[in-house]
């Protein structure tokens, strides 16, 4: 090959370097000439043809090109100038790039949901622009929009039917947000039911007034009210407001209070050098294989306690029913009984993500991004660990120690 040629090639040639530049650059051309084609199509005639006199009288010319423009796509931002042309009776509109389109449908997907994922509105528009280029269209405004087909699709699912569901556990638990112009609404409230298949469902996200009785009781007849059944037990923290408003709306449900909120409240009741000890003495008492041995270990807690630290006493006796009803149900499921993880967990990202963006103006606005936020999560969740079991407890099967107590009688019945 002579050295001219050997140049020529290499300077032909795409590098590592250049890959990108080149590929923006073919795409760009692609795309010009599928503009340059629309225009041929609408005309009947390529560029340059005469015109034929009878056939073509009303199809007009063509009238060089509009000012260039910047158009937004997976693989980056190009610039592209529209065809234009005058003297037609019918309006060109071009099918592959039409007016005040600033980006690709995938790409608007997409935005939206790069937000969701952990881009606040303070650092978005400098990801994206070293995704798709200096050149990128973008805006708070376009993302806003963008974000507005949540807010639709938070609507329509806060209506659907929910009859069909068949539940047997439900978790509760409030998230609070710094919103602005509505501070009334600070609690967001949400449930997670189970069911009889094993899968976790959340069913409720809503805003309310700091997780009171009104809020929560509004949030279960609400629920009820869409043909929900509720479930054997429910599972929340210590705050009054979701018990008083179960009593009210599901007298005949199991209560298990949070064992991880139980822990942290009377540890702060201990000065620091007690709260190593404390704590490893609470979560024995929390993971007892059975209830006796549970209240023999609250019982030596009490003892070392008591005379120092009454008050640390007080709030481990406080409401001590509710903090042992999950012995009434099957052991495989403790894991999932004693605490408010299944809510906790999905709330740990929406907190990284609220926290990260700017503070909400409208609780509403901050309603249907997590409400987003939780059911991504959703769509991660595993079924609760011995779901074969399920069917027993929403059947009304008894249990005591975390075993059928058809079979305790059973084997009593053997032993004698």
């Amino acid at each position: 090959m002579r050295k001219s040629n050997r140049n020529r090639c290499e300077k032909s040639r795409v590098s590592y370097e250049s890959l990108e530049e080149w590929a923006r650059g073919k795409v760009r051309e692609f795309l010009q000439e599928v503009l340059e084609q629309e225009v041929t199509e609408f005309l009947g005639r390529a560029k340059s043809a005469r015109r034929e006199k009878v056939i073509d009288s009303s199809k007009g010319y063509r009238n060089g090109h509009g000012k260039p423009r910047k158009f937004a796509m997976m693989n980056g931002t190009i610039v592209v100038k529209r065809p234009r042309v005058r003297d037609t009776e019918e309006r060109f509109e071009s099918r592959v790039l039409p007016l005040f389109r600033r980006r690709s449908r995938e790409l608007g997907d997409m935005l939206p949901d790069l937000y969701l994922h952990g881009l606040s509105l303070g650092d978005f528009e400098l990801a994206m622009r070293g995704l798709l280029g200096e050149g990128a269209p973008l805006s708070a405004s376009s993302i806003a929009r963008l974000k507005g087909k949540w807010q639709r699709e938070y609507e329509e699912w806060k209506k659907r039917d929910l009859s069909h569901l068949e539940v047997v556990y439900h978790w509760a638990d409030g998230l609070y947000v710094k919103a602005g112009l509505e501070k009334e609404k600070a609690a967001l409230l949400v449930i997670v039911v189970a069911l009889k298949d094993g899968r976790k469902e959340i069913v409720a996200c809503e805003s309310g007034y700091r997780e009171s009785k009104e809020s929560w009781a509004e949030v279960v007849r609400d629920l009820k009210e869409r043909g929900l059944v509720l479930g054997k037990l429910t599972v929340a923290d210590g705050h009054l407001g979701i018990w008083a408003a179960l009593r009210d709306v599901h007298p005949g449900g199991g209560e298990q209070r949070c064992w991880n909120h139980k822990i942290m409240n009377v540890l702060n009741a201990l000065p620091m050098k007690e709260q190593s000890q404390a704590k490893k003495m609470l979560r024995e008492i929390a993971y007892a294989k059975n209830l006796a041995e549970c209240e023999r270990k609250r019982k030596k807690f009490i003892k070392q306690y008591e005379r120092d630290y009454p008050k640390a006493v007080g709030k481990l006796l406080n409401d001590w029913d509710r903090m042992v009803t999950f012995y009434n149900f099957p052991k495989e499921h403790w894991v999932h009984l004693r605490t408010t993880n299944v809510v906790e967990s999905p709330f740990a990202a929406v907190r990284l993500r609220t926290n990260a963006a700017k503070r909400f103006k409208r609780v509403d606005s901050a309603t249907a991004l997590i409400w987003k936020l939780v059911m991504v999560a959703e769509q991660s969740w595993r079924r609760l660990k011995g779901a074969h079991l399920l069917t027993d407890v929403y059947e009304g099967k008894l249990f005591v120690d975390g075993l059928p107590l058809d079979e305790i009688s059973f084997n009593n019945k053997e032993a004698a």
